[in-house]
């Protein structure tokens, strides 16, 4: 566990940190239609990459490589074992000049992500988890309270970007029934650990790419959230396409609650 975050730390210093809000001409540059990457994202991919390989030789799915080369993304269900990197989590955040920007590794086996790592570069904040064994930041173990039985006390957000119109305005309407609606973060290596350290309650995610979620999601759970599709099922990390949903919240009663306000008609 320490050997990654060192990795990731390393990677961070060398190309990335040097970056922030010095962005130079030409180092934007737009990989999709209305999907940006810096020459930040590639480089630390690159690094972290080479050296998660060296430490474990298994198939490095990294975002950047899968937007270079779709097919990568089939070793998670091809493989018995998988790195997951996103190398600059929150890349408009990191734009931008915004704090909100992470670094985020996850482990996968037989279908199931077994540990994760997400750094925070500003405020050199780490925060791991490993399957059964809890999580952390710092060194310090989390543990999330439920968030208690009244929803109009709860504090969430909905990703409703990538949603058909009709089943957005009936989500959006149904979060009347919540106290707060944020817009989120724009970083999963933020919204994460807001939900399991208690700044926020529950999040709803319609895309679902594995690199912005299997860490998060191993680090809720194993702080005693639920990450979940909306049918029920557990999260587990699949290649790009086919969403369906997820719902993350800070307990399973929470999770419950949520979908039933969430999705009634």
């Amino acid at each position: 566990m320490d050997k990654v975050a060192e990795i990731i730390a390393e990677a961070s210093a060398e190309v990335v940190e040097p970056r922030f809000r010095a962005l130079a001409a030409g180092e934007v540059m737009e990989k999709a239609p209305g999907e940006v990457v810096t020459v930040a994202d590639r480089e630390a991919e690159v690094i972290i990459a080479r050296r998660l390989r060296e430490l474990l030789p298994v198939p490095v799915v990294g975002e950047e490589a899968v937007a270079a080369d779709p097919d990568l993304a089939g070793a998670l269900l091809a493989e018995p074992a998988v790195w997951l990197v996103d190398p600059v989590d929150g890349t408009s955040n990191f734009i931008a000049g915004r704090p909100e920007y992470a670094l985020m590794v996850s482990l996968v086996r037989d279908g199931r992500t077994v540990a994760a790592w997400i750094r925070h570069p500003v405020t050199s904040t780490t925060y791991t988890a490993e399957l059964g064994s809890g999580a952390w930041r710092d060194g310090h173990r989390l543990t999330r309270a439920p968030a208690g039985a009244d929803p109009a006390k709860w504090r969430g957000s909905v990703k409703s970007r990538f949603l058909d119109p009709s089943r957005r305005r009936l989500l959006e309407a149904n979060t009347a029934a919540f106290g707060e609606m944020t817009p989120g973060r724009h970083a999963a290596g933020f919204e994460y650990p807001d939900i399991a350290e208690g700044a926020a309650d529950f999040m709803l995610y319609w895309r679902t790419l594995p690199w912005d979620h299997a860490p998060g999601s191993l680090l809720l759970t194993e702080a005693g959230g639920r990450s979940a599709r909306l049918d029920g099922t557990p999260y587990h990390p699949e290649p790009p396409g086919g969403e369906d949903g997820l719902l993350v919240a800070a307990d399973p009663a929470t999770w419950e609650r949520c979908r039933e306000i969430l999705l009634a008609p």
